[in-house]
C-alpha cells in the first residue's frame, strides 16, 4: 500500500476509537506499520489517563519493548527525576510515544513509520485531553508541531498544538536520553521544567 493509503487507513481507524482502550485495540489490529512485526509488543501508555500533562517521546527502546511501558530504561529513570524536581511523578502525568513499536536496533523511525502512527498519536492526545503537551526530543516535536528547526532553538517556548477543535499549549523539551549523553544541558531542561510548573500553577502560557 502506498503512504497516502496507509495514512488514510490509520486516520480512519484512529477516529473510530471512542476511548483509550478502543484506541489500543485499533493499534493492535493496525497492519500499516511494519515495525509491529519486529517489535516484541505494543508500548501504548503509562501514567494517569486523566493527567494534566501529556509527555510524548519518539519510540520505545529495548527496555520499553520488553516491559510494554514507555520510558522504563535509563532515560525513563532520568525522566522520573526530572518530574520529581517539579513535584510530579509518573502517576500524575500521561506518557506515550509518537511511534508505539520499537524500531529494530533502536534506529530512528522513518518518516513513513511516523506518518502511519501519527493519526493514532493525535487521537491519543485528544482522548487524554491533557492541559499541556510536552514533546520530548526533536522527532516528537517535528511530528506533532510541524517544526523544522532544531530542538535547541525551539525548546522552552510555549507553542500551539492544533488538536481536534482545541488548541493545546505545547512545549518541546530535550529528551532524557540526550541529557544522559550531554549532562551539561540539564540546566536547560531544568529551566523548561520550571516553565511547566508555573503553567500548572496557573500562569497562562504565552503561545508563540
Amino acid at each position: 500500500a502506498d503512504a497516502a493509503a496507509v495514512a488514510a487507513s490509520a486516520a480512519e481507524s484512529a477516529a473510530g476509537a471512542r476511548n483509550l482502550d478502543e484506541l489500543r485495540a485499533a493499534l493492535d489490529a493496525f497492519q500499516g506499520c511494519a515495525l509491529k512485526t519486529t517489535a516484541t509488543q505494543l508500548v501504548f501508555e503509562d501514567g494517569a489517563r486523566d493527567a494534566r500533562v501529556h509527555l510524548i517521546g519518539e519510540a520505545p527502546g529495548a527496555d520499553e519493548d520488553r516491559e510494554g511501558r514507555p520510558f522504563v530504561g535509563r532515560a525513563g529513570q532520568l525522566l522520573d527525576k526530572m518530574l520529581a524536581s517539579i513535584g510530579l511523578d509518573r502517576t500524575q502525568v500521561y506518557i506515550s510515544n509518537v511511534v508505539p513499536w520499537r524500531p529494530p536496533g533502536n534506529r530512528t523511525p522513518s518518516p513513513l513509520e511516523v506518518a502511519a502512527c501519527l493519526p493514532f498519536t493525535r487521537r491519543q492526545i485528544e482522548l487524554v485531553g491533557a492541559d499541556f503537551v510536552i514533546c520530548l526530543g526533536a522527532p516528537s516535536m517535528q511530528a506533532l508541531l510541524s517544526i523544522k528547526e532544531g530542538i535547541l532553538k525551539t525548546r522552552g517556548r510555549w507553542l500551539a498544538y492544533a488538536g481536534e477543535g482545541r488548541v493545546v499549549p505545547a512545549m518541546a523539551m530535550l529528551h532524557p536520553a540526550y541529557l544522559l549523553r550531554q549532562p551539561l544541558q540539564k540546566r536547560l531542561a531544568w529551566r523548561d521544567l520550571r516553565a511547566l510548573r508555573r503553567a500548572l500553577d496557573g500562569e497562562a502560557p504565552d503561545l508563540a
